[in-house]
């Protein structure tokens, strides 16, 4: 239990997928203008990264490792991937359309969103159990939901200010990132501190 539990501190705070590992920036900065809109982005790339981690685990240790296909899994991922944010992006459309038009273009940039992909190959990669790597992914999703939701708030307020002309639009919004991602790199001895490492 502790283990899992490192795993998913680490993956929400001091491995945070966008503002430590930089995967995942292209939704993180289209759709951080409204709460709403991040968070549901946010929820919806939590459900994918978890439903891709449950997918592309075992076709990789029972299929690709076991006939020696490993280098097949960036393809076969993301073809996995695909087939699930059509299925989100399906059922938003159907049960919950204000969202679905919220998100727009972001919602099938999922498919390409390399947060998601990065996770299930790092998954791999890390040699984590069935169990660690859904909450890696879980938690790399938590983090990506955290990382929009204070990016949200940092875009509220510096839409409202007078910029000079030279920071105004995409440099004020690329010089706040990087200043919410310096923040997180606080949280590397917090891990360490909490469960005794």
């Amino acid at each position: 239990m502790k283990e899992m539990m490192i795993i998913l501190f680490s993956a929400v705070l001091v491995n945070n997928f966008v503002l430590v590992k930089f995967l995942g920036i292209c939704p993180f900065l289209g759709v951080s203008k409204k709460l709403d809109s991040a968070v549901g982005m946010s929820l919806a790339v939590i459900f994918v990264m978890v439903l891709a981690t449950a997918v592309t685990y075992p076709i990789y240790n029972g299929l690709l490792a076991q006939l020696g296909l490993e280098y097949l899994q960036t393809i076969v991922f993301i073809l996995v991937i695909a087939a699930l944010v059509q299925l989100v992006e399906i059922t938003l459309k159907k049960y919950v359309p204000a969202l679905h038009k919220s998100l727009g273009v972001y919602l099938p940039l999922i498919t390409t969103n390399c947060a998601v992909l990065g996770v299930a190959i790092l998954n791999i990669n890390e040699a984590y159990t069935y169990m660690q790597s859904l909450v890696n992914s879980f938690g790399a999703g938590v983090g990506f939901l955290l990382a929009m939701v204070l990016f949200s708030g940092v875009r509220l307020r510096i839409e409202n200010n007078n910029f000079p002309v030279a920071f105004k639009g995409v440099p004020s919004v690329l010089v706040a990132a990087s200043i919410v991602s310096l923040s997180f790199m606080g949280f590397s001895g917090v891990i360490d501190g909490l469960f005794g490492i």
